[in-house]
């Protein structure tokens, strides 16, 4: 285990039956709330994708604090990715289906420039249902998707084998 995973995995939580009977959650507030700790995540998730991004895409909502430290550490620019509803220029939308209904993903169409590369980040990659919507969104929006980076990747959910299928580069700093 590299040492920005160690750390990492250090100060995560993990809260049993939450938020259901069964699932075990893991908690990245206390690495949001370390500075060398979110660093060190930061960096660790953009360091494999050096050189092949102009932005980083962050998922609503801990990807917006993972994107913001990855902003600073790479220099490259934020683009929110959000939920439906929230933003309020001219957006465009993806829907993706969900274990209890369907939700949507927006940005803005005018955010970046033609072609501009986007390494997304969120904090956990599970199904691979939000990542795909995303990566959906970037491609429709005319940029193109340079990788997807998470702090935790869920074993045994598919999330990976849907990106790879796409041929998007995964990668996520802690296995469970």
């Amino acid at each position: 285990m590299s040492p920005e995973a160690a750390l990492v995995d250090r100060l995560i939580t993990a809260i049993p039956d939450f938020p259901v009977h069964g699932v075990t959650f893991r908690d990245l507030t206390p690495v949001f709330a370390d500075g060398p700790a979110l660093r060190a995540l930061a960096k660790a998730l953009t360091d494999p994708f050096t050189g092949r991004f102009d932005h980083i895409g962050g998922l609503e909502a801990r990807g917006f604090l993972i994107a913001g430290a990855a902003s600073v550490v790479s220099g490259a620019g934020v683009l929110s990715v959000r939920k439906a509803g929230k933003l309020p220029r001219p957006v465009l939308s993806q829907e993706y289906a969900l274990e209890y209904g369907t939700a949507a993903l927006e940005v803005h169409v005018d955010q970046l420039p033609e072609g501009s590369r986007v390494l997304i980040v969120d904090d956990v990659l599970a199904t691979g249902g939000t990542a795909l919507a995303a990566a959906n969104l970037i491609e429709r929006a005319g940029w193109q998707v340079a990788g997807f980076a998470v702090a935790l990747e869920l074993d045994g959910l598919g999330g990976r084998a849907k990106l790879e299928e796409r041929g998007i580069e995964a990668f996520a700093l802690l296995r469970y």
